[in-house]
């Protein structure tokens, strides 16, 4: 922290100046706080997992349906674009732009399973994928 002293004589004002790093340090992390994916987004739109309960059937044995938590990935990714065109060698030009866009997708997921218990005694089992994280990711 510096400060300076200066006093105007003709006035006889005393004006004290302080500057003090940190608090800039800490202003301007706060304004970058909705810029920072790790400091937290503020946007509610933006790319997240949303949990929904589903009920698991079999489509042709008679099995007792069992309810799950599943998860989807859900929400806007950036709103950019963009098609570069494609040099080729050849006279046909099949696809003549590579497009890039950015679409919101499972970053991690973990298998899961589910046993059905059946007509006969019989036990079916289902399986599918639990997302855990999503992200923002080059469309295909």
């Amino acid at each position: 922290m510096k400060t300076w002293v200066c006093v105007s004589p003709p006035s006889g004002l005393l004006l004290v100046l302080v500057c003090c790093p940190l608090f800039g340090l800490v202003q301007s992390a706060s304004s970058n706080k909705a810029k920072d994916p790790h400091l937290g987004d503020s946007d509610p739109q933006r790319c997240m997992r949303h949990h929904f309960v589903e009920t698991i059937t079999h489509p042709i044995y008679k099995c007792n349906s069992k309810m799950v938590l599943l998860a989807r990935c859900e929400g806007h990714c950036s709103h950019t674009t963009r098609s570069d065109p494609l040099i080729s060698f050849s006279s046909v030009l099949k696809q003549p732009f590579k497009s890039t866009c950015s679409c919101c997708r499972p970053h991690t997921s973990k298998l899961k399973a589910v046993r059905l218990r059946c007509g006969g005694g019989t036990r079916i089992t289902a399986t599918y994928r639990y997302i855990l994280a999503c992200n923002c990711e080059e469309c295909s």
